[in-house]
């Protein structure tokens, strides 16, 4: 039992599925037949943080590319089914990551706030088995603005309260992250924000009022005594 935590919402890739260097790939292979390069520096420093569609138009922003709706659905498209193939050769969970999600639930409900497509998410989730455990999913599409808005996790926080019937407290609720964008979205839903550090040191995860290296090494008292009495909120 926890004493101070409420809930736990769980970005998704970079924190449960080590999912990110496929997204990458997936990305990268999606632009370069159109003989577009995309660079590992690029993507982890520029583009790690959005959604599928939002990562398509800033690309196309920063290199002087038309965008339109349709060149963005297509390579969206392209990317997935390329994504698919990757993530069907093999397990993409992090070691720890679904002990920590099954302890996490039997004290407290919890939810996945994240930028990946639904089906991705179901998909993970339902092969390990712990797809009956979250409350509440939101994934890319959900919310007018991907992170860093805080749309995504106010919706997940919203579900989560209409899904449990309960009038949670956002500062007693923890937002798990592994990049300083899904950290800024968090913090702007009034949440507390804990980072991994799975995609980025700790030394770039901004906002991040307890910093672990994965799931496998946070433990719940650690996340109750961040929620408890006398710990300080976000700035």
């Amino acid at each position: 039992m926890t004493a101070a935590l409420q809930a736990v919402i769980f970005d998704f890739d970079g924190v449960i599925a080590d999912s990110e260097p496929l997204h990458f790939r997936a990305f990268q292979q999606a632009l370069a037949e159109d003989g577009l390069e995309l660079a590992p520096n690029e993507y982890y420093a520029r583009y790690l943080g959005y959604d599928d569609v939002g990562m398509f138009q800033a690309f196309g922003e920063d290199h002087g590319l038309p965008m339109d709706s349709a060149r963005v659905a297509a390579l969206v498209s392209r990317k997935g089914v390329k994504l698919q193939a990757m993530l069907s050769a093999g397990s993409v969970l992090f070691p720890g990551a679904i002990d920590f999600v099954r302890a996490a639930a039997s004290a407290v409900p919890i939810a996945i706030a994240s930028g990946a497509l639904r089906h991705e998410i179901q998909e993970v989730i339902e092969a390990a088995g712990v797809a009956h455990l979250f409350a509440a999913i939101v994934a890319s599409g959900d919310t007018p603005q991907s992170k860093p808005s805080p749309d995504p996790y106010r919706l997940a926080f919203e579900r989560l309260q209409d899904a449990t019937g309960a009038a949670l407290d956002p500062r007693r609720c923890v937002a798990i992250e592994d990049s300083r964008w899904g950290l800024e979205s968090a913090r702007g839903a009034g949440l507390r924000c804990v980072g991994v550090t799975n995609s980025y040191p700790a030394d770039e995860l901004t906002g991040a009022e307890l910093v672990v290296s994965s799931l496998q090494a946070l433990t719940l008292d650690a996340l109750d005594r961040l929620c408890g009495p006398g710990a300080a909120g976000p700035e």
